[in-house]
């Protein structure tokens, strides 16, 4: 079974749901928790394009991951979820960390019980995923001596430049709606966590959305059991790269 922990509000739709179809088509079984055992609910705004003004055609989630997230919202395990604090390691497999930067998003990526079952994760080489913010929420788990468990891994986050630009483009209405924290950007908070500078990837220019049509538009980075993207324009090959992942550590689909 996969755990995918989530945000109570404000989940990124594409950045969750891609991954979970891939999973549910593959056979797997998902086990959905969230802070209070109560379903998740999406940032509306990445859904309706409420607010984004002339960059809505840009910034909003695509049709394609609208109908994803509305599928995963019907599944019964999604409907209902386990509570953080019920989260056992022991009984996943895998684990996957789904990005989001609305306000919503804070007290998931500021959990102290995801970060604890993240570090267990890590410390027993099993399969982690991760797409934007959802780096940022593994790389703040730490190890006994105090490094991040990231510590060592390449791996990629939303990058700086993007951040900073759809911040931009909708600050004079929407102000700090794409600066989950203002102090810093993604990019800058994942790689002070690493051994090295050189440790986090870039990877292409990202101009468009992939799609399974068209992967060589995204992008995602694996070492050893850890997976990375960076935004919800790489979400088919986060979601094709953890689906390898899993099938190479003969992970099973209960």
């Amino acid at each position: 079974m996969i755990l995918m922990p989530m945000a109570s509000e404000d989940f990124d739709p594409t950045e969750a749901s891609i991954l979970y179809v891939h999973l549910h088509e593959a056979g797997y079984k998902v086990c959905f928790a969230t802070m209070d055992g109560k379903p998740a609910r999406p940032d509306d705004r990445m859904i309706t394009g409420r607010g984004l003004g002339i960059w809505k055609g840009i910034l909003v989630a695509r049709e394609d991951a609208v109908q994803a997230c509305e599928r995963m919202m019907q599944d019964p395990s999604f409907q209902s979820p386990i509570k953080w604090s019920e989260m056992d390691p022991s009984e996943y497999r895998a684990m996957a960390l789904h990005g989001g930067h609305a306000p919503g998003m804070r007290p998931y990526l500021e959990s102290r019980e995801i970060m604890k079952v993240i570090r267990n994760f890590m410390g027993d080489d099993k399969p982690l995923g991760a797409i934007c913010h959802g780096v940022v929420l593994a790389a703040r788990a730490q190890k006994d001596d105090g490094n991040s468990v990231l510590q060592g891994f390449k791996c990629t986050t939303l990058l700086k430049s993007q951040e900073l630009a759809a911040h931009n483009m909708t600050r004079l209405w929407l102000k700090n709606y794409y600066r989950t924290y203002p102090e810093t950007t993604c990019q800058e908070e994942v790689t002070s966590a690493l051994a090295n500078p050189e440790d986090f990837q870039e990877g292409p220019k990202p101009m468009f959305r992939d799609s399974p049509q068209k992967l060589n538009r995204g992008f995602a980075i694996r070492d050893r059991n850890l997976l990375t993207a960076r935004w919800p324009g790489d979400a088919y090959n986060y979601a094709r790269g953890f689906l390898k992942m899993l099938q190479e550590s003969g992970t099973s689909l209960e």
